[in-house]
């Protein structure tokens, strides 16, 4: 276990907490505020090229959506924290959008070949989506784009967004009830 104490410009201290396994390769990271938090949501309307420089601090158990385009990725039982700016969530959001659009584009492929005329018909509407998607992440700040909105949600509280246009509230009991928390913290025996 390595613990790293640091001053993150504009958040204050955090520990950087990093957990890992030399045999297996397992490994977590995750960041912890010095001052206690209160679970809460952070967002963030993208409408200009600018706000893709904004700071982010992701925690492992904070939710990121955005809701305008139906995207949302859960922590899962293997989530690290992390601290980017808006363009490296949205580039990890079109990394899985690319990969998932490469295997649709695989399928239609094999579905052309195979004459399957109406497997054809959704995968091409699918791909369509996925294209439109990249498009509206990719183009932040054109004009022919809809801005979009970027919430961190961590029942936590550990995660949050510097800009200031950045918006925070508490989160509801209804969305504490269905958030998940992400990994289990490590637990180690002799």
């Amino acid at each position: 276990m390595i613990a790293h104490i640091d001053e993150i410009p504009y958040f204050g201290e955090h520990t950087q907490v990093t957990v890992m396994c030399h045999s297996c390769g397992w490994k977590q990271t995750d960041f912890i505020p010095a001052e206690g938090q209160k679970a809460g949501c952070w967002s963030l309307s993208v409408k200009k090229r600018e706000h893709l420089k904004s700071r982010v601090v992701r925690s492992s158990s904070c939710t990121i959506r955005i809701p305008e385009l139906d995207l949302q990725v859960n922590p899962g039982s293997s989530a690290t924290g992390y601290v980017s700016n808006i363009e490296g969530v949205i580039s990890r959001f079109l990394d899985v959008i690319n990969m998932v659009l490469r295997d649709l584009q695989k399928d239609a492929s094999a579905e052309l070949v195979e004459n399957q005329a109406a497997d054809l018909t959704q995968t091409i509407k699918d791909i369509n989506q996925l294209e439109s998607l990249i498009k509206q992440l990719s183009n932040v700040g054109d004009e022919q784009v809809e801005p979009f909105t970027i919430e961190l949600l961590d029942p936590h509280g550990h995660s949050m967004i510097i800009d200031e246009s950045a918006l925070e509230r508490e989160l509801t009991d209804e969305e504490l009830a269905t958030l998940p928390t992400g990994p289990d913290p490590a637990v180690f025996s002799a």
